[in-house]
């Protein structure tokens, strides 16, 4: 009964967040994001380059590099049914690939506020840190 009013919480905070421009992207805290990784089945993807990847990363993140050549071939890898976690360093490239991810077909779209720069400022956990 707890994890159903959770999620059913976590949906109303999730849907006040949404992004104005577009019903299918929603802009989530770095709390969010987590819950959401708890709960759903979703793929989560890191946008910036493999070397800021390389310095640290969100567990189970897949790296599609935004400014990469291969960008528009890769995100066509990702399955479009599934809902998508995108984060960047503090926000600015993962908004526009999030557009991007619309415009590709996508149904769902979450984008991390801030980055990876607020997942470490609110103490959540780094995989790979050298």
């Amino acid at each position: 009964m707890k994890r159903f009013i959770f999620s059913i919480l976590l949906l109303v905070v999730v849907l006040g967040c949404k992004d104005p421009g577009n019903k299918n992207i929603t802009v989530v805290t770095a709390e969010e994001m987590q819950a959401i990784l708890d709960l759903d089945e979703v793929q989560l993807v890191d946008v910036r380059t493999p070397e800021e990847y390389s310095a640290g990363f969100i567990k189970s993140a897949q790296n599609i590099d935004f400014l990469s050549d291969t960008f528009e071939e890769d995100i066509l890898k990702l399955d479009k049914s599934k809902p998508v976690i995108l984060y960047c360093q503090s926000g600015g490239r993962s908004a526009k690939c999030s557009k991007k991810l619309v415009e590709a077909g996508f149904i769902k779209v979450y984008d991390l506020q801030g980055g990876i720069t607020q997942w470490k400022h609110k103490g959540l956990k780094i995989e790979g840190l050298q």
